[in-house]
């Protein structure tokens, strides 16, 4: 166990611990209408309906030809793989990134080598009609739902839906209906009722229920949020004492590295000798942060053909910039490691909780098999660093293969970052006691 383990440094995003929502139904009842709804009166952008359709299982031959004769029973228990489901399920409950598979009505099978990343939601809206069936799934639902409508408004939606989005005509929509969807709804669908924790008669029409479901989720978030803050202050009391590892590197404050100290601070310097003096001092960040990276041994020809035995990084170097402060750093990236792939991570706090929030990622394929460079020029909680860099342990990337790289960092903040993530290295240039906003990007931006 490591010595941050066993202290207790830890730290989990705000989608830790995911709010997950059950909403079952008959077929046609408007279970992804109450869904949209719940959506749209939410009004946030990580909230995601996932469809229990994507989790059909993958037919035989033999199935497959039963289901284009509108003979094979998509509305049993059995026509679901409820053990992908539940993984799936565990896996964002977790925080963690979930491949979700998609599923063809057309074809009847799964779309192969295709799935729907979802990531970082802090509220998941399950709906289907057995949502509230599997008690593996039960265990893992915050709020129950079941959306009871009569049966023949259901048929007349399952209707319009089949013909209109899932290309069946009508006859073969309604031999499915009579002879699998209404038997199946009293043998397995009702029953879910006594799971659920509310029921909505009418569906998107009862809008007092629809309100109330609106208003416990609201109290959920809210209160995730204050434990989520009051984690981080609690974090940073315990860091204070806490001395720094030797994988936090700051930069010998040598006359030169002062000079150019100087010139950056100071209020009087124009936008363009800033540019210029703080890409010179990112070059520099950059250069310290190559001699933490991984090497492996390499010999190479000399151009007298003299073999010479050197060294060359482990793995492919990928930089990842937090928007948009930490743009700043990519010409001096560029100039030092000019094949270095370049990937995003919008993270902004909110103006109401100061909590952070993610709003963009966009990293490279196989982002584990890369080394690491994570750009922002100031820290000063900690709170955005730490998520910057959960959000790359969650796409597979090594905390050792990861570099810190920034300009300024209060004491607190880095003790946050060394603290939780000890393997980390962090490579910066100054630290500073004062807590101070964010300057940098404006003036390097103009803006």
């Amino acid at each position: 166990m490591s010595e941050s383990q066993s202290m207790n440094y830890a730290y989990s995003p705000p989608w830790h611990d995911t709010h997950i929502i059950g909403i079952a139904g008959s077929s046609g009842s408007g279970k992804t209408s109450v869904a949209a709804q719940l959506v749209k009166l939410l009004n946030l952008p990580w909230v995601v309906v996932l469809s229990m359709d994507s989790f059909y299982k993958e037919l035989t031959p033999d199935q497959s030809k039963l289901a284009f004769a509108n003979n094979y029973d998509f509305d049993s228990p059995d026509a679901i793989d409820f053990d992908i489901l539940v993984d799936r399920l565990q896996d964002l409950k977790a925080g963690k990134k979930a491949e979700i598979p998609i599923y063809s009505f057309e074809k009847h099978q799964r779309v192969p080598n295709k799935n729907t990343t979802i990531y970082s939601c802090h509220v998941l809206i399950l709906e289907g009609i057995f949502a509230l069936y599997d008690q593996r799934v039960l265990d893992l639902l915050d709020m129950k739902i079941f959306v009871d409508t009569d049966s023949d408004i259901c048929l007349a939606r399952r209707l319009a839906r089949d013909v209109k989005s899932r290309g069946r005509d009508v006859r073969g929509a309604l031999q499915q209906w009579h002879r699998f969807v209404k038997p199946n709804f009293e043998l397995y669908v009702r029953p879910q009722m006594k799971n659920a924790d509310i029921a909505i008669p009418r569906g998107i029409d009862n809008l007092t229920a629809i309100a109330m479901v609106v208003k416990h989720i609201q109290r959920a978030l809210n209160a995730k949020s204050e434990a989520h803050l009051k984690k981080i202050a609690e974090l940073g009391e315990k860091v204070l004492e806490k001395p720094l590892t030797d994988h936090v590197t700051v930069l010998d404050q040598t006359p030169q590295l002062r000079g150019i100290h100087t010139i950056l601070q100071d209020r009087k310097t124009s936008r363009e000798d800033f540019i210029f003096y703080f890409d010179r001092l990112a070059s520099l960040l950059v250069e310290k942060a190559m001699d933490r990276m991984t090497f492996t041994s390499h010999e190479v020809l000399t151009p007298l053909n003299l073999p010479y035995n050197g060294l060359r990084c482990a793995s492919a170097i990928c930089g990842i910039v937090i928007l948009r402060s930490g743009g700043v750093f990519e010409i001096g990236l560029k100039r030092v490691v000019p094949d270095c792939k370049i990937g995003r991570l919008l993270l902004q706090s909110n103006i109401r909780t100061g909590e952070p929030e993610l709003h963009h990622l966009k990293v490279p394929p196989n982002l584990g098999n890369h080394q690491v460079l994570l750009l922002d020029p100031q820290i000063a909680s900690g709170a955005a660093a730490l998520m910057a860099v959960r959000v790359l342990k969650d796409h597979g990337v090594e905390e050792g293969n990861i570099v810190f790289l920034t300009y300024m960092a209060t004491r607190v903040g880095l003790g946050r970052l060394n603290a939780v993530f000890p393997e980390m290295k962090i490579v910066v240039a100054g630290i500073e006691e004062a807590w101070t906003s964010r300057w940098i990007d404006e003036k390097y931006f103009g803006c």
